[in-house]
């Protein structure tokens, strides 16, 4: 079970969304696990992740209170990979995320061959996460579905807005701050990757991905257009 599993989309739209996930299990293979996670994000490093989280500390972008409103404009939106790594100082899930399978492939099976002991958990579509396995050589193990929405759906937020708010399953990214984004976008104040790595700053486990979030607000300005 994972808080990702509720990524709203059909399974077309994870083609560019794939979170690798490892985890020790309290009082069976923690001992000694705060390095093997620091290795596990490490491994992750070299196939080019477009985030990475430490579920303690935050992500790759990560908000703060020292700000005034003229940081809009000139704000350093490269993600600290390394900051992620070397905040791991205490027992966490630790989280790469990828826009692409062929990246989320390999490091699954870079981790399987590593042996590091840690639970991985990969978050996608079933086909994406098969994928993953049989790259690594090995069969899946279980799978987590999500039921979706049910009762009064009619007052749900649009399919835009939730495929965003959702990529945050603490629910650090509000519905409304993801509308206000996607306003934003459409009215041209602000480009879909400013708007993304404003999202992703608010996500506390670091698992949002900034690349599909640019795509769904590009999407969202191309059909305004």
């Amino acid at each position: 079970m994972t808080n990702t599993l509720h990524r709203f989309g059909d399974a077309d739209s994870f083609r560019d969304d794939y979170v690798v996930f490892a985890i020790s299990c309290r009082g069976k293979n923690d001992d000694g696990a705060i390095p093997k996670l620091r290795k596990f994000l490490e491994m992750a490093l070299v196939f080019k992740p477009v985030n990475l989280g430490d579920s303690r500390h935050g992500g790759a972008l990560r908000a703060s209170k020292s700000l005034n409103p003229l940081s809009h404009w000139k704000r350093n939106h490269k993600p600290d990979f390394n900051g992620v790594i070397e905040g791991v100082n205490t027992l966490t899930t630790a989280a790469a995320v990828f826009d692409n399978l062929a990246a989320a492939e390999a490091l699954t099976k870079a981790v399987r061959e590593a042996d590091l002991g840690l639970s991985v958990n990969i978050s996608t579509s079933i086909t994406g996460a098969e994928a993953c396995c049989a790259a690594a050589g090995i069969p899946r193990h279980s799978a987590g579905y999500s039921l979706g929405f049910e009762g009064k759906t009619e007052h749900l937020p649009n399919t835009d807005v939730l495929a965003l708010s959702t990529m945050c399953g603490h629910g650090m990214v509000s519905t409304s701050f993801a509308k206000k984004m996607i306003d934003w976008v459409k009215e041209g104040r602000r480009t879909p990757e400013e708007a993304s790595a404003y999202m992703t700053r608010f996500c506390s486990c670091g698992v949002f991905n900034p690349s599909r979030a640019c795509r769904l607000l590009e999407d969202a300005r191309t059909r305004t257009k």
